[in-house]
């Protein structure tokens, strides 16, 4: 009887935190601060990229050629 009233009442408080986000709230999921990649593992990937295919964005990093011969 206690297990099944302890499960219970774990179930009222997880499902309860349950909420839907409503349209204007989701602005607010694009901020930087709430991506899931931290930040360093973003600018290697990009840097990576840029000498891959032999064009640099606007990071400041310099340029290499497609072969990767710098």
């Amino acid at each position: 009887m206690i297990n099944k009233l302890l499960i219970l009442i774990i179930l009222t408080f997880a499902l309860s935190s349950c909420m839907v986000v409503k349209g204007y709230e989701k602005v607010n999921l694009n901020d930087p601060d709430m991506a899931l990649k931290d930040r360093k593992s973003q600018k290697y990937s990009g840097k990576f990229h840029s000498y891959r295919e032999g064009s640099a964005g606007a990071e400041g990093g310099k340029s290499g050629g497609g072969c990767g011969c710098n």
